[in-house]
């Protein structure tokens, strides 16, 4: 089959319903949870701000419209490489750079749900990864790895989403093992459900904060903040991630969009 036809068999299977698009996207407003940062760190992202301009009135008769504040890396964001001071020096590194050809790839989704409910904790080591590869196959070059957790259901809640006390945030994420294992098969990039690509004692780590570190330093591509993982499969799945194409931006609010195959 040509290219053509393959896209012409997709707009067919989209029409009809046979392959489903299904939104990994957080709303995103006054009330999204934001990354804590402690101060002896740096500054916090402010809170998102949407303001009215018209509303059909007399500031506008015949439109509505709005102006927002927004951190680069708020809600479901996605993380370009210049993020990072590991990934600085990419020239294609930041989202008006990056090549479009990205944007688009299949997913890996490993499920980590049950071991998350059990200690909000916990690591993805490079030997679940290998666990999970015998299952479904070998992590293709050029996708996203993905870990599932279901912690996009506290979202609702920013206590709740970013689970902190007095030792710090507690939330799943990647081992240093894990990263070095996924990204010697040539990802597109890593994705959580978490408000960072990062576990939350992530800053405790050799290097600290490894999924910034590492995947950026590669010059790959981080997805924060991700919703509805459980509806998808383990592969299969096919990733659309655009980023706002700001000048010299670091990240992006984005909605993350997957095509899957259903029936």
């Amino acid at each position: 089959m040509n290219a053509q036809a393959v896209l012409a068999e997709l707009a067919s299977a989209l029409k009809s319903g046979s392959i489903e698009v299904v939104d990994l996207t957080a709303p995103l407003g006054p009330d999204t949870p934001l990354i804590k940062l402690p101060p002896e760190i740096g500054k916090n992202t402010p809170k998102v701000e949407i303001h009215e301009i018209s509303n059909y009135d007399q500031n506008g008769p015949f439109w509505a419209w709005n102006w927002l504040k927004l951190g680069e890396h708020s809600g479901t964001h996605f993380d370009a490489p210049v993020h990072w001071i590991t990934g600085r020096d990419h020239a294609d590194g930041y989202t008006d750079t990056l090549p479009a050809q990205n944007l688009v790839a299949p997913a890996c989704v490993i499920d980590c749900s049950k071991e998350v409910a059990a200690d909000p904790d916990f690591l993805l080591t490079a030997d679940h990864v290998r666990a999970w590869e015998k299952e479904h196959g070998e992590i293709p070059a050029r996708s996203w790895v993905l870990l599932r957790s279901d912690w996009y259901k506290r979202n609702g809640s920013e206590e709740a989403f970013l689970n902190a006390d007095e030792t710090g945030p507690h939330s799943p994420g990647p081992s240093v093992d894990c990263l070095e294992y996924i990204l010697s098969k040539d990802i597109i990039g890593w994705g959580s459900e978490t408000v960072g690509t990062d576990a939350g004692q992530a800053g405790g780590m050799n290097p600290p904060f490894p999924a910034h570190n590492l995947v950026h330093k590669a010059g790959k591509y981080g997805l924060a903040s991700l919703c509805n993982l459980d509806r998808l499969p383990p592969t299969g799945a096919i990733l659309i991630t655009p980023p706002l194409k700001i000048v010299r931006g670091t990240g992006s609010p984005l909605r993350v969009l997957a095509l899957v195959a259903r029936g």
